[in-house]
């Protein structure tokens, strides 16, 4: 009988989480962000979360956005340097959704599984190519809360899909339209190499 109600009360939670999909998107090269945000939301009944600038665009744009703070409660500290490190963002992104203590451990703390991720990094490469970056400028640019997105949704990639190159958007909605709003096995170990 208890495992019958943990099963049962796993599937309300499922139920209750996962009536729309969740996306986070958290992004420096924001080419064709909008238009792709548009679709996940229009096209495939997405809710989107996203932290800073990304947050801004989307809603800007007129899109529902639920910012990285009030989805984990927690606002973004020391001067952006803390907006994703929290476990309510990494907890959905690395459950095991067939593992029972998993399902357990999101629903005893109200985390969603997450089924997109969306990330690329602060653009060091090109700051300190600049001939008059300053030593500061550069630190700043320094990236920590996308890698660990990134290196996170690719070890759980066998749940979720990880992307970190704008040219995949329309490879990813195509493969949406092709498995019935469903991404590939193949299709999301191909994009958690290109994270890694």
């Amino acid at each position: 009988l208890s495992t019958f109600n943990f099963q049962l009360s796993t599937f309300n939670f499922q139920l209750s989480t996962n009536m729309t999909r969740l996306a986070l998107l958290s992004v420096s090269d924001k080419t064709g962000l909008i238009e792709f945000a548009r679709s996940l939301v229009e096209e495939f009944d997405f809710e989107i979360i996203s932290s800073g600038g990304t947050a801004k665009a989307i809603q800007a744009a007129g899109l529902p956005v639920v910012k990285v703070s009030d989805y984990t409660g927690f606002p973004e500290i020391l001067g952006g340097r803390v907006k994703t490190l929290h476990p309510r963002i990494h907890g959905g992104i690395l459950a095991r959704r067939d593992l029972p203590e998993d399902a357990a451990a999101l629903e005893a703390n109200q985390i969603r599984p997450i089924d997109l991720v969306v990330v690329n990094l602060y653009p060091f490469e090109a700051t300190i190519a600049q001939p008059n970056v300053s030593l500061e400028e550069a630190i700043e640019n320094i990236d920590i809360g996308g890698p660990a997105m990134l290196r996170a949704s690719a070890k759980n990639y066998k749940y979720l899909t990880v992307l970190c190159n704008p040219q995949r958007y329309s490879t990813y909605l195509e493969e949406l339209r092709q498995h019935q709003g469903e991404t590939s096995l193949d299709f999301r170990q191909t994009c958690a190499k290109e994270g890694f």
